[in-house]
């Protein structure tokens, strides 16, 4: 696995692969991509750390690699990408890691496209282990390791296309999805997108890996223990991300295992046993 190239400046490129990653399978995925294509990985959450206005230039093409949220791609990329400015060939492919289904996630981008003068080239969805752990059980490390290895094929897939300028297909839509990616996501982030329920448990060594992980600047350490502002966007990164195993939100993820995966493409706290 090559290391991700961050880049302050984007460098003009012939294309350009974005991603934004919470626990690490966006950035598994953007860096795969990288890898089969030959094209440049940019991370989104250092952009959003840095806070700087971000200039993008690619001559064939975009792509967005990003975790669906309730059915959408997060408020935090749109933000990013109503923010950014494009330059070049316009054209955009999404690929959205989901633990099951993306809903009608391309209707929502495709709008965002069409409001920023961008070229919609198509959204897939891309299977990996789940991560939501405020709400949903994570996979133990066997079980992970075979979601992430099924993942491959598509990713070839998905590759392939992006090499050839071909547009996805995109999955097919149902009514349910329709539900979810609008009524559900309405009512997912006044409910459940915020930063209330963390809190460091005893075995916090106040490392502060968490609020490096944070893309949007949202932790400090006071005291040597993290605490939690108001600008939370539910990644995982933080309680998923600690290498303590000490980060808790209430108690719906207490005795759950937690996800993470490196860069390097191991997985970190997926039923390994650690404390």
């Amino acid at each position: 696995m090559r290391k991700d190239q961050v880049s302050r400046s984007f460098k003009k490129e012939s294309s350009m692969i974005l991603y934004f990653s919470g626990t690490g399978n966006s950035r598994y995925a953007a860096l795969r991509l990288g890898e089969l294509t030959g094209e440049p990985v940019n991370s989104i959450n250092q952009c959003l750390k840095e806070g700087a206005a971000i200039g993008l230039h690619s001559k064939n093409h975009y792509v967005v690699v990003s975790p669906v949220y309730a059915w959408r791609l997060p408020r935090v990329v749109e933000r990013f990408i109503r923010q950014a400015s494009f330059s070049g060939n316009t054209g955009i492919y999404f690929v959205l890691t989901c633990g099951d289904d993306v809903g009608n996630a391309a209707k929502y981008a495709r709008r965002l496209c069409a409001k920023k003068g961008l070229r919609f080239c198509g959204l897939e969805p891309l299977v990996m282990p789940e991560n939501y752990i405020t709400m949903y059980q994570a996979p133990g490390r066997d079980e992970a390791e075979q979601i992430i290895r099924r993942a491959e094929p598509e990713l070839e897939r998905l590759a392939g296309m992006i090499r050839e300028g071909k547009p996805f297909p995109g999955p097919m839509v149902t009514w349910g999805g329709r539900v979810k990616s609008s009524i559900v996501n309405r009512l997912f982030y006044p409910l459940y997108v915020n930063a209330k329920g963390y809190y460091a448990a005893e075995g916090c060594v106040g490392c502060g890996r968490c609020v490096k992980l944070c893309p949007l600047n949202n932790i400090r350490l006071e005291g040597g223990k993290p605490v939690w502002g108001r600008k939370c966007t539910q990644c995982m990164a933080c309680i998923c991300g600690c290498p303590a195993r000490a980060v808790e939100y209430g108690k719906r993820t207490q005795g759950k295992e937690r996800y993470y995966l490196a860069e390097d493409g191991t997985l970190e706290g997926a039923g390994d046993g650690r404390e």
